[in-house]
């Protein structure tokens, strides 16, 4: 049994902000299937703490930059966690990344430093007879743990996996000693980037292999594009980065047994769902697509693009139901156009249940990201007969079949897709999409391959094991 622990900052069903919380709640037990044991360190968050039962104080801290810790093991919804108390760096008002203003916590350095630190402690000492044989960090806030493991010098071997390259967690080099770094690192080849103290450039200098959340973004990530400053790192380092796609939890994504739902097992099932959902956001009758889109409302997912393409959709009878919050501007942009456009319905803010009776209710799921490094949302909509129509990058092209000549002549397609990502390409989507929707028999062919698509985590748990086994062997 190889025993892995995850560094995370946040999973679900405890604690979301995107995908990375999904991930983090599901992959344990994926893997758990394939003989690796989980236990994962989250952040003791005021919302973490409020919803653990029964927990047991595992280890304590003096002084954690800056004050008391202790370490409490709970499971909570199968999954064994480790939740990593410090009030006084996690007990607050606002969100787990920002305040209440969306403005970044200014010591937040000091916060994913602390679960790093900790993450290293255990990997060196280990909590009673539990030792991890992995490490495995995700995103930057997890970045500074092999500089940890150094310090203790730790063999336990470091996994990496970037979620998001576009967030770097740098802080300033004043807090080298603050941050308990070796200053002598503090250079081009260890965590220094452009002056500052990179968590991201230190968990993919030190990470034994780094993994990305599809075969495509780990390609693009190897381009100044996509890269964002690391892709000269990562072009050094490309013989240990390996793409593995996302899964989905198809246990919560099941449109057979969803509560949120009236449940279905094939496509003809949706209708129910359908009037449902345009009752909710209020649209008519139409003789177009019904469309959901459920985002961050950022440039990133294309959201100006969707807004500049809008009559392209619903001139021809084509509908959205928007669910999303994010830049404040393209929120009031929205709800201006839903003023103006008896077919387009928005929501600002987030609501789970909400968020699976649009998947289950929609036609359409819209993911025009200008970058996207796996995407879950077109896993939903496939494993709910709700067909993508996407950008064609990072993961939506490696999970979606463009509804080509050839791929609709082999009956194979499951979606459309768009490229270059721009309004042009995105209006002749909807084009696409419109011609495909009038053709029923066409159109139910696409539910049915979309709904049979293996969209869980059997392949890329296996892919995981196969990554630690690589760094394992040879251990016990």
């Amino acid at each position: 049994m190889t025993k892995a622990l995850f560094v995370v900052s946040e999973c679900a069903p405890l604690v979301k902000t995107g995908g990375l919380a999904d991930v983090a709640g599901a992959l344990p037990g994926a893997l758990a299937e394939h003989g690796i044991a989980v236990r994962t360190l989250l952040p003791g968050y005021r919302t973490v703490l409020a919803q653990l039962g029964k927990t047991k104080k595992v280890a304590a801290y003096k002084d954690l930059l800056g004050g008391p810790a202790k370490l409490l093991a709970c499971n909570v919804a199968g999954l064994d966690l480790l939740i990593l108390d410090a009030p006084h760096l996690y007990d607050r008002d606002g969100a787990i990344y920002g305040d209440a203003t969306g403005k970044d916590w200014s010591d937040n350095a000091e916060r994913f430093a602390a679960l790093c630190q900790v993450a290293a402690k255990i990997a060196d000492a280990g909590l009673g007879d539990w030792t991890p044989d992995i490490v495995h960090g995700h995103d930057w806030q997890a970045g500074l743990t092999p500089e940890y493991l150094n310090n203790l010098q730790c063999e336990v071997p470091f996994v990496f996996t970037v979620h998001n390259i576009a967030f770097h967690g740098n802080t300033d080099a004043e807090k080298l000693g603050r941050l308990g770094l070796d200053p002598a690192r503090f250079n081009a080849d260890h965590f220094e980037f452009w002056g500052q103290i990179s968590a991201l450039k230190a968990g993919l200098v030190g990470a034994a292999k780094i993994t990305t959340v599809s075969q495509t973004y780990a390609e693009e990530l190897l381009t100044p594009a996509f890269g964002i400053g690391m892709d000269g790192l990562l072009r050094a380092r490309q013989a240990d980065l390996i793409g593995i796609v996302n899964g989905i939890d198809l246990d919560v994504w099941n449109p057979a047994t969803d509560p949120n739902i009236k449940p279905y097992k094939t496509a003809a099932g949706k209708a129910a769902n359908k009037k449902a959902l345009r009752k909710t956001f209020g649209l008519g009758p139409s003789d177009g697509p019904t469309c959901v889109l459920v985002s961050r409302l950022t440039e990133q997912k294309g959201i100006d693009l969707l807004l500049e393409t809008l009559p392209a959709l619903l001139d021809r009878g084509g509908q959205i139901a928007l669910l999303g919050s994010g830049d404040p501007k393209l929120e009031v942009a929205l709800l201006e156009a839903a003023d103006a456009h008896e077919n387009l319905s928005v929501k600002i803010g987030y609501d789970e249940a909400l968020s699976h009776k649009m998947m289950a209710g929609g036609d359409v799921i819209l993911v025009p990201s200008r970058f996207e490094p796996c995407g879950l949302t077109q896993l939903y909509g496939l494993r709910y007969g709700t067909l993508p129509l996407v950008a064609l990058t990072g993961g939506l092209a490696d999970t979606v079949i463009n509804a080509s000549p050839a791929a609709l002549a082999q009956n194979v397609a499951t979606g459309v897709q768009f490229f270059p990502i721009e309004a042009q390409a995105l209006a002749n989507a909807f084009g696409r999409l419109c011609d495909l929707y009038a053709d029923k028999p066409m159109w139910k062919s696409m539910q049915r391959n979309a709904m049979k698509q293996p969209v869980g985590w059997e392949t890329s748990a296996a892919d995981y094991k196969a990554v630690y086994d690589s760094l394992t062997e040879g251990q016990k």
